[in-house]
């Protein structure tokens, strides 16, 4: 139906229902299946340290600002050390979802 044919048949239009909320679990914009939403503390990637790394750089790859380098350090404090500027080649870091 173009403009046209809205403009000439003015009056015989329905109102349009709005469209009924999917269930949860049920399928996303695409109509793939959709999956529950996980817990955050589930989420995240994992990440093996290499040498010129540090936690700015990073950020910058995973998150796309390498000012978030706070939470990598917060999330791997335990692995790392009191010092964030020295992460060794070969550890592996939890990266958590922001």
């Amino acid at each position: 139906m173009g403009l046209f044919d809205f403009l000439s048949n003015k009056g015989e239009e329905k109102p349009v229902q709005p469209a009924a909320k999917p269930a949860a679990g049920g399928t996303d914009f695409f109509g793939n299946n959709a999956a529950p939403a996980q817990p955050t503390a589930a989420k995240g990637d994992s990440y093996t340290v290499v040498s010129g790394d540090s936690l700015s750089k990073i950020a910058k790859n995973h998150y796309g600002d390498a000012s978030k380098w706070h939470q990598i350090y917060e999330a791997n404090k335990a692995i790392i050390g009191s010092n964030p500027d020295h992460i060794e080649v070969g550890q592996q870091l939890t990266l958590p979802t922001i």
